[in-house]
């Protein structure tokens, strides 16, 4: 069949939209319409960089409407909406254990562009582009993903909104919930309040931390923070943020969750931490950071690299919506709406601060 899809050729970050076929659905494949895709930093990212090959189609929050599934599907039917989210190979020792977010596969599976057996289910012209971004490639009209990468979620609930929750959202919301565990009465500093932080923010509001500490560069987006359960915010291009934080809480915070990849903040988050105190990472940098190991020794400190929140995403993915239907995890706050044809915009103004989540819409 046809579809629209939006190709990335080279590493300039550009993506053109343009007529591919893609393959009906294998008998363990679900074809799902698209009716939104999130654009997440990890798209951006893998567009400029040599992560995936070329040319391929990206897009992992997607978001839509079941169409067809193939004979030994019984998850979801036709008709079902559904928030599409990683994939895992469900056999490794993590997986075993039910931690599928550190998958031995999650390589190949998340950023390889090809199903294990080396085929991809999009062509042009007879020509193969690569089609399994996050077993989803949703930055499409069209995608096809698997049973253990879907989430049935209720039609009573925008589609536009959830596609996020298969990764940013459940990031930051579940590094909080799921990975640090930061419980009542707890401190945690949040560095950086994009769309994975400030959905950190709104969950350690909802677990009941007492002091949440925004801190970022962007007077807009520390607002947004401090309307959405910040305590207190922190302007990093005006002061010091460690002495901010210290001054806020001089013993140091419980918990310090860097979403910026960027080293000085990461040094600064570590040196936040409170004795016993534990720093989670849900971005890498490309570059060594140096850790003053005594800091972390006489203190007990810990740090911990998170990925996907650690969420299972068939639990996580509907109590995260529950949270929203209550009104206590507004991620209709972070939301700003593109026609799929303006995916370049949508990536500028995600790179610019612009807009704190981009949203895909389809026709």
């Amino acid at each position: 069949m046809q579809i629209k899809a939006a190709i990335f050729r080279d590493k300039s970050g550009h993506a053109s939209v343009e007529t591919l076929d893609l393959e009906e659905p294998r008998d363990d494949e679900i074809l799902v319409r698209m009716v939104a895709v999130g654009v997440c930093h990890t798209d951006i990212k893998v567009s400029l960089g040599d992560l995936s090959p070329r040319p391929i189609v990206l897009g992992h929050e997607g978001a839509g409407v079941v169409e067809r599934v193939g004979g030994r599907v019984s998850k979801v039917a036709p008709g079902d909406h559904v928030v599409m989210t990683y994939d895992y190979c469900g056999r490794c020792p993590s997986c075993q254990v039910n931690a599928r977010t550190y998958c031995d596969e999650v390589g190949p599976l998340s950023f390889g562009g090809f199903r294990p057996d080396g085929t991809t289910p999009l062509t042009q012209n007879g020509t193969p582009v690569a089609g399994r971004f996050f077993g989803q490639s949703s930055f499409a009209t069209l995608a096809l993903a698997y049973e253990r990468n879907v989430v049935k979620v209720p039609k009573d609930v925008p589609l536009g909104l959830l596609g996020p929750l298969g990764c940013g959202l459940q990031t930051g919301a579940g590094a909080v919930i799921n990975a640090l565990k930061v419980g009542l009465g707890q401190s945690v500093a949040v560095f950086g309040t994009g769309s994975v932080g400030l959905s950190a923010i709104m969950a350690a509001r909802v677990v009941g931390a007492t002091r949440i500490i925004a801190i970022d560069v962007q007077p807009a987006r520390l607002k947004a923070a401090g309307e959405l359960g910040a305590t207190d915010v922190i302007n990093a291009r005006n002061e010091d943020a460690l002495e901010a934080i210290r001054s806020i809480v001089p013993r140091g915070v419980d918990f310090a969750l860097d979403t910026t990849a960027i080293t000085p903040v990461i040094q600064q988050a570590v040196n936040s931490l409170a004795p016993l105190g534990t720093a989670g990472f849900v971005a890498s940098p490309q570059e060594l950071v140096g850790i003053h190991i005594r800091h972390l020794m006489l203190g007990g400190r810990k740090l911990r690299g998170i990925v996907e929140g650690e969420s299972i995403p068939d639990i996580f993915i509907p109590a995260l919506i529950a949270l929203y239907q209550q009104g206590r995890f507004p991620i209709d706050r972070l939301v700003t709406y593109y026609p799929f044809e303006r995916i370049n915009d949508a990536i500028h103004d995600s790179e610019s601060g612009a807009a704190i989540k981009p949203v895909l819409t389809f026709a």
